[in-house]
């Protein structure tokens, strides 16, 4: 389990199910995605991690900062996509019941067959706040998420937060490829933790 004492109490410490949200105009479009704009994408998305592997990515949005989630900015895909996200971002985020919530990172994560994610935990800042939720849109019953060594499968069209600051990884033990739209979500209204500032401010050399 996790025991950052920078994590948001609010996250969970495993797999949250969140309930059924309606994927279908959105798997379609993400379907239909040709080759060229997945490697065209991936080559120049921002989170470029060792864990990730093999997995490809579309970044629709991205933080500003990776010590600091408040601040995040559009890429250029997310005003065409933006009509078929933002529903699935709503339904997702429903039972939060935040008033005013924000997505700083909005993004689809394409897994081949025989593909892995190392185990890991989120270490930059920006991490350790928002909830992280994950929406499948193309898996199958080989594909495991881990959380601290225990494996979960996530099916198509329900929505899950994961906890990002215990180890986690995933294994695509199948035959298909596994997209998932992955997303960060936080209440604005809740109060900033006291270690944000003096994480903010730290030079870069005591990252």
């Amino acid at each position: 389990m996790t025991s950052d004492p920078y994590a948001n109490p609010r996250k969970t410490t495993t797999i949250r199910r969140l309930g059924p949200v309606d994927i279908a105009a959105l798997r379609e479009a993400v379907l239909a995605i040709p080759e060229s704009v997945w490697d065209a994408e991936n080559a120049d998305k921002p989170n470029r991690f060792e864990a990730l592997d093999r997995t490809r990515h579309i970044v629709f949005r991205f933080v500003d900062s990776t010590r600091d989630w408040r601040r995040s900015h559009d890429r250029a895909l997310w005003e065409a996509w933006r009509p078929l996200l933002e529903p699935v971002l709503a339904q997702a985020v429903a039972p939060y019941g935040y008033a005013r919530g924000a997505f700083p990172r909005v993004m689809l994560a394409r897994m081949a067959p025989g593909g892995t994610i190392k185990p890991h935990r989120d270490a930059n800042p920006a991490a350790k706040w928002p909830h992280k939720i994950h929406v499948p849109l193309l898996t199958n019953p080989d594909v495991t998420f881990f959380v601290d060594g225990v494996g979960h499968h996530l099916p198509e069209g329900e929505a899950a937060e994961v906890s990002n600051m215990s180890v986690h990884a995933v294994d695509n033990a199948g035959s298909t490829d596994r997209i998932h739209l992955i997303f960060e979500y936080f209440d604005l209204d809740q109060p900033e933790p006291a270690w944000l500032e003096r994480v903010v401010a730290a030079p870069a050399a005591a990252r």
